[in-house]
């Protein structure tokens, strides 16, 4: 018996590593095939233009909402560390470059991630479990073409827009707070804000979450895509799909600030 149980454990975990092996290889190819939809014929406009629309516009709400009360707290938080040291003038440049480069595309993502990512995994699961897919393959329609492509292509187009409007709003919060409630003088707290932000800081954002938008959108088709076991399993697939992309955001958004942050300062 004693030598049995080193032998499940090692079994275990080979199992374990094959599992990952074998999703990220399935995810690998679905993604790849569904971006490929994206550029071939048969084009499907009306089916791009509404998941734009349900991406972008249904989401906006939440995105201005949480990227007004970012800014705003974070002016807070800022004039407790600035006020220590006379640099109250530094908080909008500081929250600022702090929304344009990492809040902004990682929250934004988050909570498009926990409305749409989860949507995309129910929608597909429900009609996996219900045949639906197998239908459309039965009429010799690619089912990732037809379902998966214009999600994706849908989500890495409005991702961007969604991080400027959060950005926007976040600018604007932390303005009004600092100026109107914490009583900054708003000479230096526009002259520095407008001295350290650059565009490329903007730009260096909205790609991230055009990026980020593809990882929210690529999972949470993949996941429904490949759900089974009735509503039990597309449930499971919802949320594997959201703790998945969550977690592939935050550790993704590291590797390309790595990458990025030479560039940011060559340019200083």
């Amino acid at each position: 018996m004693s030598g049995e149980r080193p032998l499940n454990v090692v079994e275990s975990l080979g199992a374990a590593v094959l599992g990952v092996v074998n999703d990220f290889g399935s995810y690998t190819k679905f993604t790849a095939w569904a971006l490929w939809g994206i550029l071939r014929p048969p084009y499907r406009l009306r089916l791009l233009i509404k998941q734009m629309y349900f991406v972008g516009n249904q989401s906006l709400s939440i995105v201005l909402i949480t990227g007004a009360f970012t800014g705003m707290v974070f002016a807070v938080q800022s004039d407790f560390a600035f006020g220590k040291f006379g640099a109250r003038g530094l908080i909008g440049s500081t929250v600022v470059l702090a929304l344009t480069r990492e809040l902004g595309p990682v929250l934004t993502s988050l909570m498009v991630n926990g409305r749409v990512g989860s949507a995309m995994a129910a929608e597909l699961g429900t009609m996996r479990v219900t045949e639906q897919i197998d239908a459309l393959e039965s009429m010799a329609i690619d089912p990732i073409q037809y379902l998966a492509a214009p999600r994706i292509g849908a989500t890495i187009l409005m991702m961007p827009i969604l991080c400027a409007a959060f950005d926007g709003v976040g600018a604007l919060g932390v303005s009004w707070v600092a100026t109107h409630v914490l009583q900054v003088n708003p000479g230096p707290f526009f002259d520095r804000m407008a001295w350290f932000v650059d565009p490329d800081d903007i730009w260096g954002g909205m790609l991230k979450s055009a990026l980020f938008g593809f990882i929210v959108a690529s999972v949470g088709c993949w996941r429904g895509y490949h759900a089974k076991g009735g509503a039990e399993g597309v449930g499971q697939a919802t949320t594997k799909a959201v703790v998945a992309a969550g977690v592939a955001i935050l550790v993704v958004d590291y590797f390309v600030t790595v990458i990025m942050a030479p560039l940011s300062v060559n340019r200083i």
